[in-house]
């Protein structure tokens, strides 16, 4: 092939390859499964990754918001993924407006509460839809995968190693209860 031809193939492959929305689909993640193989903006930046680094972790999805009455779970969620993130877990927060907009609009403020607040250290991404047709892809795949779409803030999806969707937790069901706890310790 010729260089011309060689620069202009790279530039199109790169152009279609990325969005401008912090939702994307890797080709480099045959092995990990579908649902999770979005590359995924990051709270506050404009640094993407892709969930499939993820693929052989327990994984607690959580929809979160900062001014929910379930916003104190955040606490209980950072104690579990330190506890548990040597033993292979890893909590992943997808901030929302969804309910009622209980999430800040801007992301800056979204990333200083939850680590002034809870010390939150645990990944969190662009805030985003959760639910419907809007949702973004991460959610809409778990969503079908699991039958049930989050209800209100903090709703609490378990991922097994192997990419199943274990259990859906309601926002009432606390994150450090005997439950969840007792679920994700049989992953684990």
């Amino acid at each position: 092939m010729k260089p011309f031809k060689v620069i202009l193939l790279s530039f199109f492959v790169t152009l279609f390859s990325s969005t401008s929305l912090g939702f994307s689909i890797s080709k480099n993640n045959m092995d990990c499964p579908d649902y999770l193989n979005h590359d995924v903006r990051i709270l506050d930046s404009k640094e993407t990754e892709n969930l499939c680094k993820y693929k052989d972790k327990v994984i607690l999805a959580v929809n979160v918001a900062s001014r929910c009455g379930f916003t104190y779970q955040y606490e209980s969620l950072q104690n579990l993924f330190k506890n548990y993130q040597e033993k292979g877990l890893v909590v992943l927060g997808f901030p929302s407006r969804d309910f009622m907009y209980q999430e800040y609009n801007d992301e800056s403020d979204v990333k200083e509460f939850c680590s002034t607040n809870y010390g939150v250290s645990f990944p969190l991404y662009a805030t985003s839809k959760v639910k419907g047709k809007n949702a973004n892809p991460f959610y809409k795949d778990l969503s079908e995968k699991s039958g049930l779409e989050p209800s209100w803030n903090f709703t609490k999806y378990l991922i097994s190693k192997d990419g199943k969707v274990t259990d859906v937790f309601s926002s009432k069901v606390e994150p450090n209860s005997a439950e969840v706890i007792g679920k994700l310790e049989a992953l684990l």
